[in-house]
């Protein structure tokens, strides 16, 4: 499989999905779109795109983040989803995908950075991609906003602080608000490029310090990641 990754910022990194691709011996392509690498211009050679997160927002314009392209980006989304790719956004990639799809992004009720659990809905544990992710699960989480729904979305998570956490958009079209794909790894680029705001978030009661972001065990929500990457791909195969 060709799984192709829009990054937006260095410390925003794929993390687990990069882990996933080499251990399935799947081939990954770039878009490092924060060195100016472009987006793909044909989507024939996608299998899996996979749209990252970052500090900007769907409505961000190229004159406030010259290398952010919010519309193309949402444009590739669309054009993914419309062939039966499949399609997986992250955090801000989630958001992205909701707008290309119709829905506007919004504020979360909370903010969110540090690993807390999701709960599945019914139609979650329902979903045999999500099987075995039990009916709660502890996943990472670095955000303030969240994705929009469309009239088909489906919500498979929520959490206390965020009432969209996992969305499908369709069979192989999902947006995660949280981050399934952190590492220690990329918590260490995280915290470097965020401490100074992190130690003015005290008082946010889902907001853990640099501390506790390199005290917790991210490696059950990875395999958790591994299995539903599995589930997802067997999926795609099987409609081709």
């Amino acid at each position: 499989m060709k799984i192709h990754f829009v990054v937006h910022e260095s410390f925003e990194a794929p993390g687990a999905y990069e882990i996933w691709v080499k251990a399935r011996g799947h081939q990954a392509s770039y878009s490092r779109v924060h060195e100016h690498e472009p987006l793909p211009q044909s989507i024939d050679d996608i299998d899996l795109l996979v749209v990252m997160g970052g500090p900007q927002s769907p409505s961000t314009t190229r004159e406030e983040c010259p290398h952010f392209d919010s519309k193309a980006e949402q444009a590739l989304i669309a054009r993914c989803a419309a062939a039966g790719k499949a399609v997986i956004g992250v955090c801000l990639g989630a958001q992205l995908m909701g707008e290309a799809l119709g829905a506007r992004c919004e504020h979360s009720p909370e903010k969110e950075i540090g690993k807390f659990p999701i709960t599945l809905t019914a139609k979650g544990k329902a979903n045999d991609k999500f099987a075995h992710f039990g009916d709660t699960l502890e996943v990472g989480h670095w955000h303030s906003d969240m994705p929009g729904l469309t009239e088909r979305a489906t919500i498979i998570a929520y959490s206390e602080g965020c009432p969209r956490q996992i969305i499908e958009y369709g069979d192989l079209v999902y947006g995660f608000q949280c981050h399934m794909e952190f590492t220690p790894e990329v918590i260490e680029l995280l915290i470097a490029a965020s401490e100074p705001e992190l130690a003015t978030l005290t008082a946010h009661r889902f907001v853990q310090q640099p501390e506790a972001l390199r005290a917790n065990d991210y490696g059950d929500m990875n395999q958790k990641l591994f299995g539903f990457l599995d589930e997802l791909m067997r999926a795609y195969a099987g409609g081709r």
